[in-house]
């Protein structure tokens, strides 16, 4: 496995919206049941503002090869601002980890993650915060990262989890 910037691989687009979007597709962004802010169609827009390689917003990919030699991706995850605006605009966010279906159980989500915290030391980021429906923590929680609070954010009952950056 190998982790590229959706930068480097901007035909993953399609594939990515289309991820988040059968995900995370039923939430409203704004109370309104017929938002159409996270259609495929929709994110793939919104995805083109992530093909950076030197600021933020970025997307993260772990690619693998198939027997062709063919780069697919299995999953991917953004280092973004602001994610939720009961926080500062300033804040930095892990958000839309995704991994494939088929891939889920064997660490790709861990080893993304710590590919996107790697990259908070080039942008100097001091926290991240992200967001969870998994009031538990999973897989945060082992890592390292602490609960802040539960809240209901578009209709969604979430976990908001920080991790202080020097303590990796």
């Amino acid at each position: 496995m190998e982790l590229v910037l959706l930068a480097d691989q901007p035909e993953a687009i399609p594939q990515i919206a289309k991820w988040y979007s059968d995900e995370w597709g039923y939430i409203s962004s704004d109370n309104n049941t017929n938002d159409a802010s996270r259609s495929t169609h929709a994110l793939e827009s919104k995805l083109t503002g992530y093909l950076n390689r030197d600021e933020l917003p970025l997307i993260l990919l772990a690619v693998e090869k198939d027997n062709d030699g063919k780069k697919r991706i299995i999953a991917a995850a953004q280092l973004r601002f602001q994610e939720m605006t009961t926080y500062p605009e300033t804040s930095h966010w892990l958000g839309g980890v995704y991994v494939d279906k088929a891939h889920r159980g064997k660490s790709v989500a861990q080893r993304l993650i710590n590919g996107i915290l790697a990259l908070t030391q080039k942008y100097g980021v001091k926290e991240l915060y992200l967001q969870t429906e998994d009031h538990s923590g999973g897989l945060y929680k082992k890592m390292g990262w602490e609960s802040i609070e539960q809240v209901t954010y578009h209709n969604i009952d979430v976990l908001v989890m920080k991790l202080e950056i020097n303590q990796i």
